[in-house]
C-alpha cells in the first residue's frame, strides 16, 4: 500500500547531543575527516546504510542509542571538541581577513547547479561541482561569498543500465525536510518567498532553502510551494530538464529570484550586502536586470544603472562549446519582460539589445544567455589559460576590430577542493610527515608553489599507499558491479566471475565524466584488437574503470555508452574493464584515489578546463591526456603524458580519431605499462614512484580550490569591488553620458598622416624612431582617446604578432584643419621582419579595458603604404 501523505520525523536529541545537530546541518562535515569520523562512531552499521549522510543517520537512530551517547563521556568530550573546532572554524580570522583592506564586504555567486556532496545531489557534473569547490575553499579562506542557486526536487538524474546496456534513467523525488538544509524564515517565523511575474498577471513564486558550506551560505530557490500552479510548481523540478520555457523560468528564477533572495537573506541575517556579483556560466545572467531594475528604482536612467551594475559583475565562461550556451527565442525572451510581465517599467528592446547575437555570423533572432552576461559584466574569465584564448576568438564579434588576443576576457585556471577529493589514507599519510594542521593548511588556503616534504615520504610508504587505495577500489568496483548487475536482471548465480574483476596488483586507468561526442568515451575501442591485447598482456597488464551520465536528450551519447558496456560485458575482457553507472560524487572520491593513470582524451580544444584529472593527482595518480584544458597549461613529462593530436584545420575526423587512438596505444604499450612494471633494485617501480612524487611536490598546489578562489579575489573581486565604489549615481551617470557622447562622435575620429624617421626598409636592432601621427578627434578631445603605437613582429601576411603598445602624446593642435599631432619614440627591440601601426582607442579612468566599448580607429590601408609600415 502506497502513504497518501507522507511526514519526515525529525528525532528529539537529548540536550547533551544538541550539538550533534550544529554539525550535521553545516556541510563543513562532508570534507572534514574528524566530524565524519565522530558520526560513523554514532552507529558504523546505519552510518554506511545512510551513505555517509549525517541527517539521515540521525533520523533513523533508535532512542536507546541516543541515551547511551548522552551518557558516554567520551564521546561526549569528541562531540564538544567538534562542535568547539566548528565554531572556531566559523568565527574566526582566516587567510581573507589578514589581506589588506579595501577587498569586497560580500560576493554572492549565482551558480545553476552546486556539488557540495553526495548527500544534496543538486548537481550534474563538472560545473557544478567546480561551484561546490568554488563555495568550500571560499569558505575555508574566510572569503564572504554568499551562494545562490536553484533546490531542484528531483536533482539530476540517476542512471541504470538496460540488459543490453542501454541508459535508463530515474528521477527519484528529494524532500528538503531530508535533506541537510533549513528553510529562511521570516522574523514571525513564516517561509520567507520570492516571486516573478509571469505573462497574464500569474506569478512565480519561491521558498528559501539555506545549506551552511561551513562559512557560507548557500540559498537555494524551490518553486514546489502551494501558492503556485501545478506548472510554475515544476519550475525547478529537474536540473537542465524540459523544453525553452521551462529553461527560461528556471534562469530567471536563479537570476532575478536569486537577487531577491539575496536581499531577503541579508535583511534577516545581517550579513553585509554582496558589492560583486559572480555569474557562474550564462544561466544566471538575468541577475543583471535585476539589479539595473533596483537602481532605476533608486532615480537612475537604465544606462547609468547599467554602467553601475557592470562594474560590480564577473562572468565566468565555462564552455568552448556552442552548443553548451543557452540561446532562447527572442520573442518568447520578450514575452516574460515589460508591461505585463517582469521587470514591467524597463524597455523590453533594452533588455533584448543585452543578449542578441548582433556580430557577423550571429543569429539576430537569438537571445545568447553567454552574450547577455559578457555585456553586463565589467570583468570576464574562462577557466584555464588555453580556454581563455579560445574565449577571446570565441566572442570576439562583441568586440568588433580588436585582435582576439585583445578581447578583454582573461582567465582563471580552475581548482579542486584538495579536503573533499584527497583520500583519508593521503591526509594520514601527510600529517603523519608534516602533521595535521600544516597539511589540512597545505591543501586548503595552498599558497606554496612547492610541496618539498613530499621528498622525504620512502619510495616504500608511497608504494603501499598506492596499493591500498588501488585494492580500495577493486573492492568498491565489485560491490557497484554486483548491484549494477542485479539492476540489469541477473541473477545471484551469474554473478560469480565478479569476484575475480580487477586486481589490485595490475596497471588501473579510470575514465569518468559527461558523455558529449566531444569527449570521446569510446576513442579506446577504436582497435579492439590492440585494446584487448593491453588489457590481457601476461606480463603488463591494464585494467580500465569507466562510467559516465549521457544527457537524457542525447541518443548519440547513450549509444557511446551501450557501445562501451557491450565491450565490457564481453566474458573475455570483462575481469580486466568495467562500466559503473551512476556516476557521482560518492563514486568520484573512491575513483580518483585508486587509479594511477587518469585518461582523458577530448577533442582539443573542446575542454574548457577538466578538473577530474587534478582531483586525481592530488591522489598520488598520474596523467595522461590530450593537451587541453588544464593539462595543456601545466603538463611537464614528470607528472605523466601527454596524448599527441591531431587538431589541424581540415582534418578529417575520423582520422583523427584514427591518429590518435593509435598515439594513445602506443604509449600505453611502450612507455606507460613499462614504466609501471619494471623494478629497481629494491623490488620497487622506483621511476614511477618518482612521477608519483613529483606530481604531489610541483602540481599539488597548483590544482588546488585555495588557488583559484585567491586569483579571483585578487585578480576579480578585488577590483570589481573598487569599481562598484567608483560608480556612485554621479560617476555612473558621467560615465554613461561619455559613452553615449564618445560613440556619437567616434565617426569624426580618424588617422590622417604618420611618419617616421628612417626612410628605409631595414633598421639596426636597437634604433629608436620618431613618430609622428597627425589626426583628427571630430567632437572629441585628447581626455577622451589614447592614440597608440602597436608594433612587433609580422608574419607573412603582415599581420602584427606578439604586440607591443606604447602610448603616444600630443605635441600640437588643434590646427586650423581641426587636426593634432601626436608623437612618441618607437624602439626596434626584436630582429627579423618588423612593423608597427597606430590607433586611437578611447579612454576613461573608469573603464576596466580600452577595447571595452569596441571602438577602434587607425589608418586606412592607402595611408598604412604611403607610411611604409614595414621594415624587414
Amino acid at each position: 500500500m502506497k502513504a497518501i501523505r507522507r511526514f519526515t520525523v525529525r528525532p528529539l536529541l537529548p540536550e547533551p547531543l544538541r550539538p550533534l545537530s550544529d554539525l550535521a546541518r553545516n556541510l563543513r562535515w562532508s570534507w572534514h575527516a574528524e566530524t565524519r569520523d565522530l558520526f560513523q562512531s554514532v552507529d558504523p552499521e546505519r552510518w554506511a546504510a545512510s551513505g555517509g549522510d549525517p541527517v539521515r543517520l540521525l533520523g533513523g537512530l533508535r532512542p536507546a542509542r541516543l541515551a547511551e551517547l548522552a551518557d558516554d563521556r567520551r564521546f561526549l568530550r569528541r562531540l564538544n571538541a567538534a562542535a568547539d573546532d566548528l565554531h572556531d572554524y566559523v568565527t574566526g580570522d582566516r587567510w581573507y581577513q589578514t589581506q589588506p583592506e579595501g577587498l569586497p564586504a560580500a560576493i554572492a555567486y549565482f551558480s545553476p547547479e552546486f556539488g557540495i556532496t553526495a548527500a544534496l545531489p543538486q548537481y550534474s557534473g563538472g560545473l557544478g561541482i567546480l561551484a561546490g569547490d568554488h563555495l568550500k575553499a571560499a569558505s575555508d579562506l574566510g572569503v564572504p561569498l554568499i551562494g545562490v542557486g536553484l533546490l531542484y526536487r528531483h536533482g539530476y538524474f540517476r542512471q541504470t543500465l538496460s540488459r543490453d546496456g542501454w541508459q535508463q534513467e530515474h528521477y527519484p523525488v528529494l524532500d528538503p525536510n531530508e535533506l541537510p538544509v533549513t528553510l529562511l524564515k521570516e522574523e514571525d517565523g513564516s517561509p520567507a518567498h520570492v516571486a516573478i511575474a509571469l505573462p497574464g498577471g500569474r506569478r512565480l513564486r519561491a521558498r528559501i532553502w539555506l545549506a551552511q558550506v561551513g562559512r557560507v551560505p548557500l540559498l537555494m530557490l524551490d518553486s514546489d510551494v502551494e501558492e503556485n500552479d501545478l506548472g510554475e510548481r515544476g519550475v525547478t523540478d529537474r536540473l537542465y530538464g524540459g523544453g525553452s520555457e521551462h529553461r527560461l523560468l528556471q534562469e530567471m528564477l536563479l537570476g532575478i529570484g536569486g537577487v531577491r533572495a539575496v536581499r531577503t537573506y541579508c535583511r534577516l541575517t545581517g550579513h553585509a550586502g554582496p558589492e560583486v556579483f559572480h555569474t557562474n556560466e550564462g544561466h544566471a545572467g538575468f541577475l543583471g536586470l535585476e539589479r539595473i531594475a533596483e537602481l532605476c528604482d533608486a532615480g537612475l536612467d537604465f544606462d547609468s544603472a547599467l554602467e553601475a551594475v557592470r562594474a560590480g559583475t564577473v562572468f565566468t565562461t565555462h564552455t568552448p562549446v556552442p552548443a553548451g550556451i543557452d540561446r532562447f527565442d527572442r520573442e518568447l525572451v520578450a514575452r516574460h519582460f515589460g508591461p505585463d510581465a517582469e521587470l514591467p517599467r524597463m524597455d523590453v528592446g533594452r533588455i533584448l539589445n543585452l543578449g542578441i547575437e548582433t556580430y557577423p555570423g550571429g543569429e539576430p533572432n537569438l537571445f545568447n544567455m553567454a552574450v547577455m552576461g559578457l555585456r553586463l559584466a565589467q570583468r570576464a574569465n574562462g577557466v584555464s589559460l588555453l580556454h581563455g584564448q579560445v574565449s577571446r576568438e570565441m566572442f570576439a564579434g562583441l568586440w568588433p576590430g580588436f585582435d582576439a588576443e585583445e578581447v578583454p576576457i582573461t582567465s582563471v585556471t580552475n581548482g579542486v577542493h584538495a579536503p573533499t577529493w584527497v583520500a583519508p589514507e593521503v591526509l594520514r599519510l601527510g600529517a603523519r610527515q608534516i602533521g595535521v594542521q600544516r597539511t589540512e593548511d597545505a591543501l586548503s588556503v595552498g599558497g606554496s608553489d612547492r610541496w618539498d616534504s613530499v621528498a622525504d615520504i620512502a619510495d616504500q610508504d608511497i608504494w603501499d599507499l598506492r596499493r591500498d587505495l588501488r585494492e580500495q577500489l577493486v573492492q568498491e568496483v565489485r560491490a557497484r558491479l554486483r548491484a549494477s548487475w542485479r539492476q540489469r536482471g541477473a541473477g545471484t548465480a551469474e554473478l560469480g566471475w565478479i569476484d575475480d574483476v580487477l586486481d589490485p596488483d595490475v596497471l588501473t586507468i579510470g575514465f569518468a565524466r559527461r558523455v558529449p561526442s566531444y569527449k570521446r568515451l569510446t576513442l579506446m575501442l577504436r582497435d579492439r584488437d590492440r585494446l584487448m591485447d593491453l588489457l590481457l598482456h601476461p606480463e603488463r597488464p591494464i585494467q580500465i574503470v569507466v562510467a559516465g551520465k549521457a544527457h537524457p536528450a542525447d541518443d548519440g551519447g547513450k549509444r557511446l555508452v551501450q557501445e562501451l558496456v557491450r565491450f565490457a560485458d564481453d566474458p573475455r575482457v570483462r575481469h580486466r574493464i568495467v562500466f559503473l553507472p551512476d556516476y557521482g560524487m560518492a563514486m568520484a572520491q573512491k575513483l580518483y584515489p585508486g587509479c594511477d593513470i587518469w585518461l582523458n582524451n577530448p577533442l582539443r580544444p573542446l575542454e574548457a578546463c577538466g578538473t577530474s584529472g587534478m582531483k586525481a593527482a592530488l591522489n598520488g595518480c598520474l596523467n595522461l591526456s590530450v593537451l587541453d584544458g588544464w593539462w595543456d597549461e601545466w603538463f611537464q613529462p614528470d607528472f605523466g603524458w601527454a596524448i599527441p593530436t591531431a587538431d589541424g584545420a581540415g582534418t578529417d575526423p575520423d582520422h583523427r580519431d584514427a591518429v590518435e587512438a593509435a598515439a594513445l596505444y602506443d604509449l600505453l604499450e611502450q612507455r606507460v605499462t613499462p614504466r609501471f612494471y619494471e623494478r629497481g633494485r629494491h623490488g620497487l617501480p622506483d621511476r614511477w614512484i618518482e612521477m608519483v612524487r613529483q606530481t604531489l611536490t610541483l602540481l599539488g598546489p597548483k590544482v588546488l580550490a585555495g588557488r583559484m578562489v585567491r586569483e579571483y579575489v585578487e585578480r576579480l573581486y578585488a577590483p570589481a569591488a573598487q569599481a562598484h565604489r567608483a560608480l556612485n549615481p554621479d560617476a555612473a551617470r558621467d560615465l554613461a553620458a561619455w559613452k553615449a557622447r564618445v560613440r556619437a562622435a567616434w565617426h569624426g575620429v580618424t588617422v590622417d598622416h604618420v611618419e617616421t624617421s628612417v626612410g628605409t626598409p631595414t633598421a639596426e636592432l636597437g634604433t629608436t624612431l620618431a613618430l609622428r601621427v597627425r589626426l583628427s578627434l571630430g567632437d572629441l578631445t585628447p581626455d577622451d582617446v589614447e592614440v597608440q603605437a602597436v608594433s612587433g613582429r609580422v608574419d607573412e601576411e603582415d599581420s602584427i604578432t606578439d604586440a607591443t603598445t606604447v602610448p603616444l602624446k600630443p605635441a600640437s593642435g588643434p590646427g586650423p584643419d581641426s587636426r593634432w599631432t601626436y608623437e612618441g619614440p618607437l624602439s626596434l627591440d626584436r630582429t627579423g621582419p618588423y612593423g608597427y601601426t597606430v590607433r586611437i582607442l578611447p579612454d576613461h579612468p573608469l573603464l576596466a579595458s580600452r577595447a571595452e566599448l569596441g571602438l577602434v580607429a587607425g589608418p586606412s590601408e592607402e595611408l598604412a603604404e604611403e607610411a611604409g609600415v614595414l621594415l624587414r
